[in-house]
């Protein structure tokens, strides 16, 4: 079986966890995934789960913070989880992949760390930035697409 295919087995058993009232949450191995996805396509060398700001790092030594996020009928947000930090500019550039409910691909973004501070929002509550993937951000000339690279 295929990683693909055991993800989308994944998301089938939270999904009829969640209905037996099992779970809470849609919660998956969306980041970890997202990240080995992402660090496979850019040749990208994985930083340690314990590194602050970045995930990967490329040959160039750009430095690269991965997000994930799996939209669903029952929740079609497009919000990436917290940027912390971000002005001490730990990252060079953001990656973004949104999956379907089926871990297909929707989107997939190279996002340089000052687009996503002036498209992000910063939420005190949380001390952290946040970015929504959608709108302006996604036709900005600035951003990447990366969804072919990262597809195959």
């Amino acid at each position: 079986m295929n990683i693909k295919s055991l993800l989308q087995l994944q998301a089938s058993i939270t999904k009829e966890l969640k209905s037996r009232g099992v779970v809470r949450t849609n919660n998956s191995p969306i980041g970890d995934y997202t990240e080995w996805l992402v660090a496979k396509a850019l040749e990208l060398e994985l930083q340690p789960n314990s590194k602050a700001g970045f995930d990967g790092i490329d040959k160039h030594g750009t430095r690269i913070q991965i997000k994930g996020r799996r939209v669903t009928p029952t929740n079609n947000s497009r919000q990436l989880s917290a940027i912390r930090k971000y002005e001490e500019q730990d990252f060079d550039e953001l990656a973004a992949v949104i999956y379907d409910e089926d871990f297909n691909i929707i989107e997939a973004l190279l996002i340089p760390h000052t687009v996503v501070g002036e498209y992000a929002s910063y939420r005190k509550h949380v001390n952290a930035h946040i970015l929504i993937l959608k709108g302006p951000i996604l036709s900005d000339p600035r951003v990447r697409c990366i969804e072919e690279v990262v597809r195959n």
